[in-house]
């Protein structure tokens, strides 16, 4: 359904559920989940904290509907990036940048998140583990089939599983990204994606 279809009262709670989450994440990535309490959330969305209680049963679920939004946006982003080159060499440099580009334009939320994961409730947790591995899962199938593709098509050899090349390459960029975001003066994240891509494509050992 589209957005200008949906019912008046509908678009505003739409509205006021996104103000809220975009409250909430404002909050957490200055102070830390477990320093941010519903009514400070509740005051900086400007609404009464009964309204907060109409979305979210309490702060973990609200944590947890803000994570897997940002997943959403973050799995659409990059699933676009895969989709719109016609080769599948440009497919996977188009990943690489989204990637990069997703993660610096969401720093202090990566930051949060990384931090809060270890502290975090067991129920929390649990919960963000299970959805989050499933929806990873899926992308990387979405990855392996363009490895598949230019396996089918020749452009690539067939030198392991497709769904192995998915994972190699998507540990890799999570690698340098994490040193990166570590220190960033020492370990400069590689600005052109085929510095990457050449780990794969050129190999180690000399013929």
């Amino acid at each position: 359904m589209e957005y200008g279809k949906i019912p008046r009262r509908e678009r505003e709670k739409l509205r006021q559920r996104q103000e809220i989450l975009l409250s909430a994440r404002d909050l957490f990535s200055q102070k830390g989940y477990h320093k941010v309490s519903m009514h400070e959330v509740a005051e900086k969305a400007e609404f009464a904290i009964g309204t907060l209680y109409k979305f979210f049963q309490n702060k973990e679920e609200l944590y947890k509907a803000l994570v897997l939004e940002q997943s959403d946006k973050f799995e659409e982003a990059i699933t676009r990036a895969i989709e719109e080159p016609d080769d599948d060499i440009e497919k996977l440099r188009n990943y690489i940048r989204t990637r990069v580009e997703r993660f610096r334009d969401n720093l202090a939320f990566v930051r949060l998140f990384l931090a809060e994961r270890r502290g975090a409730s067991f129920n929390i947790k649990a919960g963000l583990d299970e959805d989050l591995r499933t929806r990873h899962y899926a992308f990387l199938e979405r990855l392996a089939s363009v490895f598949e593709s230019g396996i089918r098509s020749q452009r690539f050899r067939r030198i392991a599983d497709p769904f192995h090349l998915a994972v190699a390459l998507d540990s890799t960029i999570d690698a340098f990204l994490l040193l990166w975001l570590d220190a960033p003066e020492r370990h400069r994240y590689p600005e052109d994606p085929q510095a990457i891509l050449d780990i794969f494509f050129k190999g180690l050992v000399e013929s």
